[in-house]
């Protein structure tokens, strides 16, 4: 927090992160520096939360990305995954990789599960594809936060992550003409960040240099890192829930049934076996 509690920061490195996001998808470079974005988002809206709290992050776009979904938690987990790994364009015509063009035109969506009966949704049409403009404008005109959103990932030649992380800076309700005139000047030519942690200044350096002046002041500090809940279980409850004559056909058909995490990339093997056990299980589920 900064200037007495009317400004808000957030600031995230999250090099490894998404550098093992890149290894599980085996993401090409714009593939990369767009999932790598939105997870440093959606990893930065998830410190805002506590408890089991998360959010979902989805880019529903028309490019050659397809979709896009990022998970966070409370805790400083983040998942996620993109509709195509394979995506490598020129760069753009300021010399970066076009996350823009790869993305597309589409929409935003912002999914809050607080715990609940139904969670909370909002949507904003994607400004420029490049994330952090579209986060900025959805937390701006969605959740009425004006909204400062930086977001980096320098990608290698060969696709690995040489650095990425994000800033986010909001005005609060409540607060002051001079505050909002203080940011603005302190957020102004404010280098890419990226660039700014291979250089030795991350997020929280940048931000206190910066916003020093208000008083900045951390309240809590996370571990950042990828995580997935998947299991063998969860994959076994959806096998039973196609019911015993899907099941049936699967084992007639192929001996057997491989399921894939989208988020992670695990891959579950179910043999001949573990069909009948599973049939079994269906059978016994089924309504008589």
């Amino acid at each position: 927090m900064a200037a007495g509690g009317e400004v808000r920061v957030l600031a995230a490195e999250s090099t490894v992160t998404v550098n093992e996001a890149q290894r599980r998808h085996g993401l090409l470079p714009t593939a990369t520096a767009a999932l790598g974005r939105l997870m440093t988002g959606a990893a930065l809206l998830g410190a805002m939360l506590k408890g089991q709290e998360s959010v979902t992050v989805q880019v529903v776009a028309g490019g050659p990305l397809g979709s896009l979904v990022a998970v966070a938690g409370s805790d400083g987990t983040v998942r996620g995954y993109v509709g195509n790994p394979a995506v490598h364009l020129p760069l753009n015509a300021h010399h970066h990789l076009d996350v823009g063009g790869a993305v597309g035109r589409g929409d935003l969506y912002v999914i809050r599960d607080l715990g609940l009966k139904e969670p909370y949704r909002g949507s904003v049409p994607l400004v420029s594809g490049e994330i952090g403009e579209d986060l900025a404008y959805y937390l701006a005109h969605s959740e009425q936060v004006p909204s400062a959103v930086a977001l980096g990932v320098l990608v290698e030649v060969d696709a690995s992550v040489r650095a990425a992380g994000g800033l986010i800076v909001q005005v609060l309700p409540g607060h002051g003409e001079e505050t909002v005139a203080t940011v603005e000047k302190a957020l102004k030519d404010l280098p890419a960040i990226s660039r700014s942690i291979d250089r030795g200044k991350g997020p929280v350096l940048l931000a206190e240099e910066r916003l020093g002046s208000l008083g900045l002041r951390w309240l809590e500090r996370r571990p950042l890192r990828f995580a997935c809940p998947c299991s063998r279980e969860r994959f076994e409850e959806g096998l039973v829930a196609l019911g015993r004559e899907e099941l049936e056909r699967l084992a007639a058909e192929q001996g057997e049934a491989e399921t894939v995490c989208r988020f992670c990339g695990t891959v579950y093997r179910f043999d001949a076996t573990d069909l009948r056990r599973l049939i079994g299980e269906a059978t016994e589920r089924a309504p008589s």
